[in-house]
């Protein structure tokens, strides 16, 4: 089954209170179904809820998926694209020996990207882009619940 998966963070200061929001979709011959969700946490950073918003979007899948995940962070993105494999491969460490920042999230994020077949992709944010407008609605209203 290919679903996609839209997702987006937000905190109100960085570091502050944050929420993170995903929209999940699936096309079937019935129709199209939806899921939505999202959640917030007290003091968060912004790059946090982006994280957040990946994984707990693809935890909400029941079984192994074909998933295209947009995001407007690049720092999800490219870290799915391109730092993970070499992240790992150093034992979560930079090219320059430091740890990586948020690996705690990124080890999630690891684990739920093994789970399914996932395909990154970047959308400019705040840029008219329906399904990621309503995922920045979605983790703001959470920041604010923070």
């Amino acid at each position: 089954m290919k679903v996609e998966l839209y997702c987006d963070g937000a905190c109100l200061g960085n570091p502050g209170p944050g929420g993170w929001g995903y929209l999940l979709r699936v096309r079937l011959a019935a129709g199209v179904q939806e899921r939505e969700d999202s959640g917030p946490e007290g003091g968060t950073t912004n790059n946090r809820m982006e994280l957040m918003a990946a994984i707990r979007g693809l935890e909400a899948l029941t079984r192994p998926c074909q998933v295209v995940l947009h995001s407007d962070s690049q720092y999800v993105v490219k870290g799915i694209t391109s730092w993970l494999k070499d992240w790992k491969r150093r034992d979560w460490k930079k090219a320059d020996g430091k740890p990586v920042i948020n690996a705690d999230l990124w080890q999630a994020l690891d684990a739920q990207l093994a789970r399914h077949h996932v395909e990154a992709k970047w959308v400019r944010g705040h840029a008219g882009h329906a399904e990621n407008e309503r995922v920045d609605r979605l983790a703001n209203d959470a920041a604010h619940r923070a």
